[in-house]
């Protein structure tokens, strides 16, 4: 009997956050969902990082996902602007550590390169490969769906290696894998 699961990928933003739900049964992957959640009516930072946090856990009760992907911020010039895609990254993982779901990262090159080969694809190559792969119908106008459901086939792309990347089944499991980060 083939095994089945469902894998949420996020693609964590403080201005949107897309998202990507793909089923995988054996080593078919099929496409459930992508869409977005639009933050940029909102000028409070903290009301933005509820949001994610109560859209991701919303999320996870509605598809019931065994894994959780997320796009690792990269590393660019601005340190506000990092700061704050940090904490997104963070709201969104917590949620899912909060459900004891195990949660990858991914660098953005390693999503690219796990879609369409090449780690210095544009959005617009790697939505369009996942439209191929996956056969949804009409492509987003935000590219921020693609990016979120791209962490999701990346992370099913890679499952099983260990380098992927760093991967938690909950908090304790942070904990162990972390010591030296701990005050006693």
């Amino acid at each position: 009997m083939a095994t089945e699961k469902i894998i949420l990928g996020i693609d964590p933003g403080t201005a949107l956050m897309g998202f990507g739900v793909i089923k995988v049964v054996g080593n078919k992957m099929s496409f459930l969902q992508m869409n977005e959640l639009d933050l940029r009516k909102y000028t409070d930072h903290y009301v933005k990082l509820r949001k994610i946090f109560e859209r991701t856990i919303e999320l996870i009760d509605t598809h019931h996902p065994d894994e959780i992907a997320l796009e690792a911020p990269f590393f660019g010039k601005n340190v506000q602007s990092m700061l704050k895609l940090g904490r997104a990254q963070g709201v969104a993982m917590a949620a899912g550590l909060s459900r004891d779901i195990p949660v990858t990262e991914y660098a953005p090159r390693k999503i690219k390169q796990s879609i369409t080969g090449k780690g210095t694809a544009s959005k617009e190559q790697v939505a369009k490969m996942l439209q191929s792969l996956l056969g949804f119908k009409e492509m987003p106008k935000n590219l921020d769906m693609t990016d979120g459901l791209a962490a999701a086939v990346c992370h099913f792309y890679n499952s099983g290696r260990i380098e992927v990347g760093k991967s938690y089944t909950g908090w304790a499991a942070f904990v162990k894998q972390n010591e030296k980060r701990i005050k006693k």
